[in-house]
C-alpha cells in the first residue's frame, strides 16, 4: 500500500514539473496566450519625457484599456523630433508596426522598427533608418528596453498580429500633452511641431481610440471621426439650448 502510494506521488511530481517547465517555456506562453486571446488588439503610445512606453489592450467595446506601463530603459537626443541620419534623436509622431518589421534575432535581443521615416518624415525631408524599439538597454536614436520588458512587449505584439491585427499603432510624444505642459514647453522651437501631436493625444484621452491619422500640407491631421462628430454636435446642440434660455 505504501509502495503504490509512493509511486502515485512520484508520477504527480513528475507532472509538476513538466507543467512548470512549460510554463516557463517564453513559446508555451505565447501559444498560451494566443489560443485564449479572443480580442489581442495592441496600442502602444510612448512619452520621452516621462521615460514610458504604455501598452493598450482593446475591450470588446473597441475601446483600448491600459494593460501595462513599461518604464524606457533609455532613449537619446532629448525632446523633439528625429531630423537628420547621424543626430542620435529618438523619433516623435505617429507611425505603425507591421509583421515584417519585427526581429526575433536582432542583435539587441528583440526589436521592432517604427518605420521612420514615415509619410510626415518624408515631407520635412528627414532621414534615418533602422530606428527601433528593442531590447539590450543601449540607444542610438532607438527606444532601448531592458530584455525582459521587450520579451512581454514582442510577445504581446506577435500576438496580435497572430490574431489578425494588420497593423499596429504607435503614437510617440514628448511628453503627456496636457495644458499645463503645453504651456511649460511654449518656447521650444519644437513647439509648432508639438501643437500637430496634441489633437491626437486629446482624442485618445476623450475617446478611449486611437486617432486616424493622416498628413495634409506636410502637416499632421487628425481624420474626422464619428466620436468627434457626434461630439461637435451634441456640444453645438447644448450651445444652441443655452442661447435660447
Amino acid at each position: 500500500m505504501n509502495k503504490n502510494i509512493l509511486i502515485c506521488v512520484g508520477f504527480s511530481l513528475l507532472f509538476l514539473q513538466s507543467a512548470a517547465a512549460e510554463t516557463n517555456n517564453p513559446s508555451f506562453l505565447l501559444n498560451m496566450k494566443t489560443n485564449s486571446s479572443s480580442n489581442s488588439a495592441i496600442y502602444i503610445q510612448i512619452f520621452k519625457q516621462e521615460g514610458v512606453l504604455e501598452l493598450y489592450q482593446k475591450l470588446p467595446n473597441g475601446k483600448f484599456n491600459l494593460s501595462k506601463t513599461y518604464p524606457i530603459c533609455k532613449f537619446s537626443g532629448g525632446l523633439g523630433p528625429k531630423k537628420v541620419e547621424g543626430d542620435l534623436k529618438s523619433p516623435e509622431g505617429f507611425y505603425q508596426i507591421t509583421a515584417n518589421q519585427l526581429n526575433p534575432n536582432s542583435r539587441y535581443y528583440r526589436s521592432i522598427n517604427l518605420g521612420f521615416p514615415n509619410e510626415y518624415d518624408r515631407a520635412q525631408g528627414y532621414q534615418g533608418n533602422y530606428l527601433m524599439i528593442h531590447g539590450d538597454c543601449v540607444s542610438v536614436g532607438c527606444y532601448a528596453m531592458t530584455d525582459k520588458y521587450m520579451s512581454e512587449i514582442y510577445q504581446a505584439v506577435e500576438v496580435a498580429f497572430r490574431n489578425g491585427q494588420s497593423t499596429i499603432d504607435v503614437s510617440i510624444y514628448p511628453f503627456k500633452m496636457t495644458k499645463e505642459n503645453m504651456l511649460l514647453h511654449r518656447n521650444s522651437s519644437h513647439y509648432a511641431f508639438w501643437q500637430q501631436l496634441k489633437p491626437a493625444y486629446d482624442y485618445f484621452q476623450d475617446t478611449g481610440k486611437p486617432a486616424q491619422i493622416s498628413v495634409t500640407s506636410g502637416k499632421y491631421a487628425v481624420n474626422s471621426l464619428p466620436e468627434t462628430s457626434d461630439k461637435l454636435l451634441r456640444l453645438r446642440s447644448q450651445y444652441a439650448l443655452a442661447e435660447m434660455k
